[in-house]
C-alpha cells in the first residue's frame, strides 16, 4: 500500500516538474522589451517612446499573469494530489474489508454464547441483547434444537414444529418466511445471514457451536 501510494506520488511530481519546465520564461516577454531598448536607440519620437513604455508595461503584466499561473497549476496539481492518494487509500480499505468479510463468511460467526429466552421474547447473543417477536422466538428456538440434536430443517419441517402439523401438510415457503422474518428481528444483516445458514437443497441452520446454546 505504501509503496503503490509512493510511486503514484512521484510520478504527479515528477508530471508536475515536466509542467513547470516547459512553462515559458515569465521574463521572456520583458527581455525582448529591454533588447529593443538596446538594439533602437534612435528611437526618440514621443509616439515611439510611448510605445516602448506600453511595450515595458505589457512585459510586466504578462510576468505578473504567468506567476499567478504557475500559482493556480501548482494548486490543482496538489489537490489532484491528495484526492488520487485519498481515492486509492478508499479503494484499499475497500478491499481489506471485503476480504475480512470473506473470511468471516467463510469461517461464519463466532458466538460464545446464545441464550434464548422465552418468556422475554429475547436473545442474547454475545454481549448483544435482540428483542425479538414471538413468532421470531419460535422459530430460533426451533432451529436452536435442532442444532443441538445436529439437524437441519427444512422450511416445511420449521412450519411443522411450530404449528403442530404433519411436515407433508406444510409448505416450503411457510418456514422461509419464518426465517425471513428472523433475519427481519435481528435486524444486523451480517449477523442474520451468518447465524442463520441457509444449506443448499437441505434446509436451514444455526452455524454455531451447540455447546454454548442456553434455552430459558
Amino acid at each position: 500500500m505504501t509503496a503503490g501510494l509512493a510511486a503514484i506520488a512521484l510520478l504527479l511530481v515528477g508530471a508536475a516538474i515536466l509542467l513547470f519546465v516547459n512553462l515559458p520564461d515569465a521574463n521572456a516577454f520583458n527581455a525582448r522589451v529591454e533588447r529593443l531598448f538596446v538594439e533602437n536607440d534612435d528611437l526618440t519620437a514621443q509616439a515611439e517612446i510611448k510605445l516602448l513604455e506600453i511595450l515595458a508595461q505589457s512585459g510586466t503584466a504578462f510576468s505578473e499573469t504567468l506567476a499567478s499561473y504557475r500559482f493556480v497549476i501548482f494548486v490543482l496539481l496538489t489537490f489532484a494530489l491528495a484526492m488520487l492518494v485519498a481515492a486509492v487509500a478508499f479503494l484499499l480499505m475497500l478491499v481489506q474489508l471485503n476480504r475480512r468479510m470473506g473470511r468471516i463468511e467463510r469461517k461464519g460467526i463466532e458466538v460464545n454464547s446464545l441464550v434464548i429466552a422465552r418468556d422475554q421474547n429475547a436473545v442474547h447473543l454475545n454481549d448483544f441483547e435482540f428483542k425479538l417477536t414471538a413468532a421470531a422466538i419460535e422459530t430460533l428456538s426451533v432451529l436452536a434444537e435442532a442444532r443441538m440434536d445436529d439437524e437441519v430443517l427444512s422450511g416445511a419441517q420449521i412450519e411443522a414444529v411450530i404449528s403442530g402439523r404433519s411436515a407433508a401438510d406444510c409448505d416450503e415457503a411457510a418456514g422461509a418466511t419464518r426465517i425471513k422474518r428472523l433475519r427481519d428481528s435481528l435486524g444486523n444483516q451480517l449477523v442474520s445471514e451468518l447465524l442463520v445458514k441457509n444449506i443448499a437443497k437441505r434446509g436451514y441452520v444455526l452455524s454455531i457451536d451447540k455447546s454454548v446454546i442456553r434455552m430459558q
